[in-house]
């Protein structure tokens, strides 16, 4: 009888692709607000004119904002991290030189806590220190790697173009599209697309992937009929 095998799936367990999934992470957000934000908007406008200039100037005004704007949060927040970061980097280097004793009995109470034996808890401190205090502490005290800071640029360059790539589907279907079928094909790219990006980021986080596309598309399709709505009461209405 063969013995049972075990399928873990896509399971990460190294800081670097942790990193990794957390910008794919963020990418999968910012190309999900780059798609309802503008297909919100272009539905919107399409339902309340019919001309192809008002439409075009509309969406990549807003294309434009939106993404200096995700830009610019995503580096303001992002800073304010690694500012963060830098301080408990410094903090914990000025405990280990003037109590490194202290700083010891610290580490061993943590590996404890997550289960060791006394004893093994005071070997694994002990030679974790020799190896490197420093990058020891950080990890188990605080969970961060002090080669691996959060990076603003990274951060601010990767969100804009998410939010572009998000953005330009709903753009591009509304413009490309012939005039009787311009907000259906725009809905129906839109909540395609928010349907893949949702089952990806959940896939991507370990969480329940047609919950997720339900939840996503569901919440795009509402934001697309509100703005639907409010274009018609203002341009007299468009077929769909």
């Amino acid at each position: 009888m063969a013995e049972p095998t075990l399928e873990h799936g896509f399971e990460p367990h190294d800081a670097a692709s942790n990193s990794k999934l957390n910008w794919l992470r963020a990418g999968v957000l910012g190309a999900n607000d780059g798609i309802v934000s503008i297909a919100a908007l272009v539905v919107g406008v399409a339902a309340a004119t019919s001309d192809p200039a008002v439409i075009l100037l509309t969406g990549i005004a807003a294309l434009a904002a939106g993404a200096i704007s995700m830009a610019l949060g995503e580096y303001v927040s992002v800073s304010s991290q690694r500012d963060s970061e830098k301080a408990w980097v410094n903090k914990e280097r000025r405990e280990l030189e003037m109590f490194p004793e202290e700083e010891l009995e610290e580490l061993v109470a943590l590996y404890e806590a997550k289960g060791l034996k006394p004893e093994t808890a005071r070997q694994v401190a002990v030679e974790m220190t020799e190896v490197d205090a420093l990058k020891t502490h950080l990890d188990v005290e605080l969970g961060i790697d002090q080669d691996e800071l959060t990076n603003p640029l990274h951060a601010a360059i990767s969100s804009a173009i998410a939010f572009t790539v998000g953005a330009l589907l709903p753009l591009l279907a509304v413009l490309l599209t012939p005039e009787p079928f311009k907000i259906a094909a725009t809905v129906a790219a839109s909540l395609l697309a928010l349907a893949l990006t949702g089952g990806i980021g959940a896939y991507i986080g370990g969480a329940p992937v047609p919950r997720a596309i339900l939840r996503v598309t569901i919440g795009g399709a509402l934001a697309l009929a509100v703005t639907y709505f409010i274009g018609s009461l203002l341009g007299g209405g468009t077929a769909i």
